[in-house]
């Protein structure tokens, strides 16, 4: 699955597993740059959700101006 098609819930989980992973320690510094480097990806994925949701609930809040 892209990661395009990751709903907030997945990506936040997966993150979640990511960071557990690298605070278990025990990778090697390939491995851990590679978690670390998911680990953006899946923070940055989790932030436009949120950002996306938020524009959302102002849009529907938010009275409408008069042009």
């Amino acid at each position: 699955m892209s990661d395009e098609r990751l709903t907030y819930e997945e990506a936040r989980a997966e993150l979640v597993a990511t960071v557990e992973r690298l605070e278990a320690g025990g990778a090697t510094l390939e491995e851990s740059l590679k978690l670390w480097e998911r680990g953006e990806a899946l923070a940055d994925l989790c932030q436009s959700h949120l950002e996306g949701a938020r524009e959302r609930l102002q849009a529907r809040t938010q009275p409408e101006s008069e042009d």
